[in-house]
């Protein structure tokens, strides 16, 4: 099997890519990725060859694919806040990429590609759980970049007959997702402000939920789909149903680090949904085996590694 992961040097990615080079059914692992968000040293000691530039560039992008027998589509500008910033960056990185990436597979024959959307597409939709046949609003000009992705996926795979399978992934965490940037993810700030002992920026009241996924299991799907050429021609939920709000969260990281969490509550974020939560039904009858890590051991996982990778870094 011969893998090609766009946004591979990302944080998602680059969990799937040792994933990948660590089962023998893979074999050859490729990444594509511009580095706008992600990290060469993500991938340091694996045996990938990295193909650096972005999916809007059609040379690199046929020199990515060329060759593969699968897609695993992670390259993305991710974040809400960041969308609304500059929705046209958005659109094109997420939305005209996906139509680029999907169009090299079907110049050089691919046989099967996985895309990433988002849970964010439900939007203003207040039911839960999630279901996947159930109305969509987005609330943010990322929102509606990643229905954009899905959409073109299962285009294809009705046009044209190409296999697909659209994820929307929901609040994915875990090790190797940064800290440091403007967009960055409720829970590594979280991680990173608690083991620094600073205070917690909560927007809002913090009850909002979450369906939070550690990536190692994100990770066990995706291959999982890789292997058997899993296709669906409806987008699928990548969660296991357990919402938990942020408070909560924290009290959580609380007894993992063994000391209080000062919280500083600043105002809700635009474009942020109240809850989300994913029926998992149509996931669990695709991908029986696979099991979900709890979320107790997936924080403590992030912990430990942010202790040893970042926290230990020395300061320039």
């Amino acid at each position: 099997m011969r893998l090609l992961i766009t946004g591979g040097a990302g944080f998602i990615g680059a969990n799937l890519a040792r994933a990948a080079v660590a089962d023998p059914s893979i074999g050859d692992v490729r990444v594509l990725d511009d580095l706008a968000t992600g990290v060469l040293g993500n991938l340091d000691g694996l045996d990938v060859r990295v193909v650096p530039g972005s999916i809007l560039a059609p040379d690199v992008l046929d020199d990515a694919v060329r060759g593969r027998d699968a897609i695993v589509h992670l390259a993305a500008l991710p974040s809400v806040p960041r969308s609304l910033r500059d929705p046209v960056a958005s659109h094109h990185a997420n939305a005209t990429g996906t139509l680029c990436v999907l169009e090299a597979a079907r110049r050089h024959g691919v046989g099967h590609v996985v895309v990433a959307s988002s849970s964010s597409v439900y939007g203003a939709n207040p039911a839960l759980p999630k279901t996947e046949l159930t109305w969509t609003r987005p609330l943010s000009p990322y929102a509606v970049s990643k229905l954009a992705t899905e959409a073109y996926a299962l285009a294809h795979q009705a046009s044209f007959g190409l296999p697909t399978l659209a994820f929307r992934f929901f609040n994915v965490y875990g090790p190797r997702q940064r800290h440091d940037h403007a967009y960055a993810a409720v829970v590594p700030r979280f991680v990173y402000a608690a083991l620094s002992d600073e205070p917690v920026q909560v927007n809002g009241d913090g009850r909002q939920s979450r369906d939070f996924t550690y990536v190692q299991t994100v990770c066990d799907v995706l291959l999982d789909a890789v292997r058997r050429t899993v296709s669906h021609p409806h987008p699928v939920n990548l969660a296991f149903g357990a919402r938990v709000d942020l408070l909560t969260v924290l009290d959580e990281l609380e007894q993992i680090v063994g000391r209080p969490i000062t919280r500083r509550h600043a105002p809700p974020r635009t474009g942020d949904v109240r809850h989300s939560e994913a029926d998992n039904e149509v996931l669990r009858g695709l991908f029986p085996s696979v099991v979900p890590t709890p979320r107790a051991q997936g924080l403590r996982e992030t912990v430990d590694w942010f202790r040893t990778h970042v926290m230990k870094q020395p300061t320039r």
